[in-house]
């Protein structure tokens, strides 16, 4: 395996969808106290989602309390509950084109603008034929850090 030409910094955040997001602000809100930054709503990708947030500045990390706009629709953002990981990577579209040519599966769309206005991409939760190495799973957001993420996560390797 050829050297890595990127590094995964950290947890950028995590999502987790319920058929309402009601209990889910009820936990994760009120009750654990993280604290509600932004909405997003996209027909496209079948989500209705509060951005919440615990800590603060480059190492605070997401926690997406999503439900589906269709609940019959697709995608579930709901199943499973635990909806997707996301990653801080240091150079995306190098991790992109390196994992590819490992045999890493992505899901369709490459890399794009997120919730949050941060590039990102999917690997895929299952591999296929032509890329056999998926995300065991679970759905894996990869995302752009930006500069002062990387530059808060070089001054904590020293």
């Amino acid at each position: 395996m050829s050297q890595r030409p990127f590094r995964v910094l950290g947890l950028q955040q995590i999502a987790v969808g319920a058929e309402s997001k009601d209990g889910l602000r009820k936990l994760w809100v009120e009750i654990l106290g993280l604290t509600p930054k932004s909405t997003f709503r996209s027909e496209k990708e079948n989500v209705d989602e509060d951005i919440t947030e615990l800590g603060s500045g480059p190492f605070a990390v997401e926690v997406d309390l999503m439900q589906p706009i269709d609940p019959e629709g697709r995608p579930r953002v709901n199943v499973p509950a635990l909806n997707h990981v996301g990653l801080w990577i240091d150079d995306l579209a190098k991790a992109v084109r390196w994992l590819e040519e490992q045999g890493v599966r992505f899901t369709p769309g490459g890399i794009r603008k997120g919730a949050t206005g941060f590039d990102v991409c999917f690997i895929h939760p299952k591999g296929s034929d032509n890329a056999p190495i998926g995300g065991q799973g679970v759905l894996i957001e990869l995302v752009q850090a930006p500069p002062d993420v990387i530059v808060a996560f070089d001054s904590q390797a020293n």
